[in-house]
């Protein structure tokens, strides 16, 4: 028999009545064809519900992405503000740190202070699950180092300028002048640095200025300040401190006379004693020294009131040729 399909009839060619005849299908085939139609309806549908979700995104999805992408955007801005604000913090920083503490000699600010960072391995941990971490926590730490730096920055301005506002009254405290008369310089016997001993003949650091002058030659203060110390000083014979503030303290060493005691206030070039051949000394002189902030400091650079430019090269010369220190 041959099977003859027109449209959805189906008709069979019987040999004896050559014919066709229609075939009707059977409940089990319309049931076959219905699931057949079903299952792939079905397939379709759930194709087409995961190209949805996963391929076209939907309105809300596509307004959350377009924020993200603005938010990235934001971010990758203000990143590079960030670096332009570092880059000129930085800069006032520098300023700060090489010209306006120098004018105003303040102690400077340790770099390890000033650009020091934020303990904690896992500070920005919590950052990691959002979109772009690596963009985000860059960000992030570089506003909280432009925070700390703006913090002690703005610390030193202020120190700054409570420092500018004293000026006129730091200016009269920090030392100045020659602890004597010594305009012809002839009285400059040694100088600041490493010299040799007069009693053992070996080089040693010198930590002051020594001046020849008679015993009785009037000595006077460099700068306004306190006598904090008038007595014996091993080494130092008969010596007198000044404390002047800011952190600037002169001595004066093998002294005669002391004509202020403990506790007097003195004024720049105000007679505190007298000239003297007392402790380890060869001979009647006087030593000065300058300590500031607890270091001695080469007290050459203290004489700008009284000595010309011409005047501070000339002694600078006489005391470096003076090899041998007279204590």
């Amino acid at each position: 028999m041959k099977l003859f399909k027109s449209r959805k009839t189906y008709y069979l060619y019987n040999p004896n009545t050559l014919n066709y005849e229609r075939v009707y299908p059977s409940s089990k085939d319309r049931l076959f064809t219905v699931l057949r139609h079903l299952s792939t309806g079905i397939a379709f549908g759930v194709a087409t519900f995961f190209v949805m979700m996963h391929l076209v995104d939907s309105p809300m999805e596509s307004q959350l992405r377009k924020e993200n992408r603005l938010l990235q955007t934001q971010y990758e801005v203000l990143s590079l503000r960030l670096n332009n604000a570092l880059d000129v913090l930085d800069d006032i920083q520098q300023r700060d740190e090489n010209l306006y503490r120098a004018i105003f000699q303040a102690e400077s600010i340790p770099e390890s202070v000033r650009k020091a960072g934020f303990g904690g391995t896992n500070r920005y941990e919590h950052l990691m699950s959002l979109s772009n971490p690596e963009l985000v926590v860059s960000t992030t730490q570089k506003m909280d180092m432009l925070r700390k730096q703006l913090y002690i920055q703005s610390n030193s301005l202020e120190e700054l300028i409570s420092l500018g506002k004293n000026q006129e009254e730091r200016s009269k405290c920090i030392p100045a002048i020659q602890p004597i008369s010594n305009k012809d310089l002839r009285r400059t016997a040694s100088g600041y640095g490493v010299r040799i001993d007069p009693i053992y003949r070996t080089p040693r650091f010198h930590s002051g200025m020594d001046f020849s002058a008679k015993v009785g030659t009037e000595i006077y203060a460099t700068g306004n300040g306190v006598v904090t110390f008038a007595a014996w000083k091993q080494g130092y014979g008969n010596c007198l401190i000044i404390d002047h503030g800011y952190g600037y303290q002169t001595l004066y060493g093998h002294m005669s006379k002391f004509k202020k005691r403990v506790g007097q206030k003195v004024t720049r070039g105000e007679v505190i004693g007298e000239v003297g051949n007392t402790g380890k000394s060869t001979g009647p002189h006087l030593h000065y020294e300058v300590i500031v902030r607890g270091k001695h400091d080469n007290p050459s650079k203290y004489y700008y009131m009284d000595l010309s430019p011409e005047e501070y090269d000339r002694m600078i010369q006489i005391a470096e040729n003076h090899g041998q220190v007279m204590d």
